[in-house]
């Protein structure tokens, strides 16, 4: 049997997998992405490894890895373009004050908490050879990511999509999207450890920003006004140009020096996401690449979490901290905000829980890191556990705080850690 037949079976095996522990998760009230990750893991050598490493072995040998890694490159690739199309950027505008004060400290507070954890950190887990600088900026990155696509579930589900909390929190995380992959395009230009480098790569990559929203946005916008204008439904042509940009972007953001994802999410992000255009290539797309290309990279994500690395009392005690300090980084820095801003406690706190989320997105950003070697294993296992453990706790403590006649035991501004 050759590689194409082995690689074959492990997709075959991980996405009826990740369908069935997707659906069983969806039936307990959580996201079926996260069944989906789970799936992942489970398939990994933490669980079947240890359970029968002859069948990990052979569904998942490690001669198919490369194929996995590369498919699931692809795969977050179309995904984040997807992502980038789903952020409503009208209603950053009309919601501009609160949402970019909430969203400002609920990236700004973990940031800082993650880089001070970081300086923590470093000496204990640091990759051999990894600078001090960029380690501590990813984790700081890493800290103030909110998954998107999970939140925006999670606010359908619990049937706050049309409430004007559900518009901040998707309005908040998209704000938050955008922010937390620039600061992880400024980490990974500091990987280099040379200052000149990294200003190079940080000058390029603000000028791939600029000529997207000043020069392709505009040119965007004329030819989706044509298309509207003729009436006539999205055929190939248009998709395979839109797709052609698509990667186009991937392909100069990864050339820069950061990665494909980011210039991936910035394609997605000038297209309008009540557009013909941006409708046909989800209608076209997301089946595909949530079914078939997205459990290969929770696949390839597990493969590579090794949970038996972390043991011992003391690197449960940093994973523990860990946990501590990005829930209290995105949930203060949040329901401190949202106060200000006015939100009511319930309100408050029910979006410092949404913006806690981190799942998908936050893994796409560990692989990252553990691609440019940035983090250990070590690390990138604690910080799964991190992803999963906010996660998993958002959707049970959304209902809690949202039942009626609810009160949320919370301090006064003044008191929370800022």
């Amino acid at each position: 049997m050759g590689p194409l037949f082995h690689v074959l079976l492990a997709m075959l095996v991980i996405v009826i997998c990740a369908r069935a522990i997707g659906a069983l998760f969806a039936r307990i009230g959580q996201p079926p992405v996260l069944g989906e990750v789970m799936a992942g893991l489970l398939l990994g050598p933490s669980f079947l490894g240890q359970i029968s490493p002859e069948a990990q072995a052979f569904v998942l040998p490690p001669s198919v890895a490369p194929s996995l890694g590369m498919i699931s490159q692809i795969g977050v690739v179309l995904f984040m373009f997807l992502v980038g199309m789903e952020l409503d950027t009208t209603a950053l505008k009309e919601r501009k004050r609160a949402s970019m004060l909430i969203s400002n400290f609920s990236v700004l507070v973990p940031f800082t908490l993650g880089v001070g954890l970081g300086l923590l950190l470093f000496e204990r887990y640091a990759t051999p050879g990894v600078e001090k600088l960029p380690f501590v900026l990813f984790l700081g990155a890493a800290m103030s990511v909110t998954a998107f696509p999970v939140l925006a579930r999670i606010v359908k589900d619990s049937g706050l999509s049309k409430e004007p909390i559900g518009v901040v929190a998707l309005t908040c995380a998209a704000v938050d999207d955008v922010s937390a992959w620039c600061l992880l395009a400024f980490a990974s230009s500091a990987v280099s450890g040379s200052i000149g480098a990294a200003i190079a790569t940080v000058a390029l990559t603000a000028v791939l920003i600029a000529a997207t929203l000043l020069v392709g946005r505009p040119l965007l916008m004329k030819a989706i006004a044509s298309l509207e204008a003729s009436g006539e439904p999205i055929g190939r042509s248009a998709v395979a140009y839109a797709l052609g940009a698509l990667l186009l972007m991937a392909m100069i953001a990864e050339g820069i020096g950061i990665h494909a994802v980011f210039g991936a999410f910035l394609a997605g992000l000038i297209v309008p996401h009540d557009s013909k255009l941006a409708k046909a290539l989800k209608e076209k797309l997301e089946d595909v690449v949530v079914i078939v290309f997205l459990p290969p990279f929770f696949a390839y994500s597990g493969m590579r979490t090794q949970l038996g690395l972390v043991s011992g009392a003391e690197a449960w005690l940093w994973t523990l901290a860990i946990i501590a300090v990005a829930s209290l980084g995105k949930f203060g820095g949040t329901v401190t905000a949202a106060r200000w801003t006015g939100l009511s406690w319930k309100d408050s706190a029910s979006l410092g829980l949404l913006m806690n989320t981190r799942g998908l997105v936050e893994l796409v950003v560990l692989n990252i890191g553990l691609d440019l070697k940035i983090i250990s294993p070590q690390v990138f296992a604690m910080m799964v556990l991190m992803a999963l453990t906010t996660t998993f706790a958002t959707p049970p403590l959304l209902r809690w705080v949202r039942r009626p006649h609810a009160t949320v035991p919370v301090p006064a501004p003044s008191t929370l850690r800022r």
